[in-house]
């Protein structure tokens, strides 16, 4: 199923809490970055298809200032981003090196990609900050990434934050960090993910009515009766 305007509105209304239970109950416990974290708070849900870039630890002899002007180099890859996708960087969890500074993100923008997400770091944070770009990582470094890591390509399969990231999977972003949703699962994330965040604001009602949670959470077949019987 491909990720429609439609599709993208319907996933803007689901945390990824929400997305993380749905697809735990089909056996898929995997899904949430690990170090994705927002680098702004309050930055709005954000849902796209994932750009990939992929790091590997450095070789002097490759990850030099000199590489940034290589056909394969972080600069080549953001002319490669289409517009709406999110990029999704394989930094191995290296802290001690920014992938992404301003004016990389600035180009971002500039071409309409949607958000940054990486289990590393950036680096100019400030600056960073100031393009709009909104960015999930594990926190910032003042030296460059050339300082830790070699870029090696984009556009196929990595690991960021620990889980398996494929080119065009789908990624949900929000306060509680990314998570990915495989193709194969977007229309039962679609179908299911939007009543999951209607039940559970059902249930915060009956506990806010003074509700004990034995039997509403989870609900027992008088308690699914009474919430059926609420959405008629």
């Amino acid at each position: 199923m491909s990720l429609t305007p439609e599709a993208v509105a319907t996933l803007s209304r689901v945390s990824t809490a929400t997305i993380t239970t749905v697809l735990l109950k089909k056996g898929l416990r995997n899904v949430w970055m690990r170090g994705t974290k927002p680098l702004r708070p309050g930055q709005p849900r954000l849902v796209g298809p994932a750009f990939t870039l992929r790091f590997v630890p450095a070789r002097e002899d490759l990850a030099t200032p000199e590489s940034w002007s290589s056909p394969i180099s972080t600069r080549t890859a953001i002319e490669a981003m289409p517009q709406g996708c999110i990029a999704v960087v394989d930094a191995m969890g290296v802290k001690d090196a920014g992938i992404f500074g301003d004016i990389l993100c600035a180009r971002m923008v500039k071409r309409g990609v949607a958000a940054l997400i990486t289990d590393g770091v950036v680096r100019d944070v400030e600056g960073v900050l100031g393009t709009g770009l909104p960015v999930w990582c594990d926190g910032y470094a003042a030296p460059p990434s050339v300082a830790g890591l070699t870029f090696v390509g984009w556009g196929e399969p990595i690991g960021c934050g620990g889980v398996a990231v494929f080119p065009n999977d789908i990624v949900v972003a929000d306060q509680d960090g990314a998570v990915l949703i495989p193709q194969a699962f977007l229309d039962l994330i679609l179908a299911e993910g939007a009543e999951q965040e209607r039940m559970e604001a059902w249930i915060v009602n009956e506990v806010n009515n003074g509700a004990a949670l034995p039997g509403l959470y989870p609900m027992n077949a008088e308690t699914k009766a009474r919430y059926a019987a609420s959405k008629k």
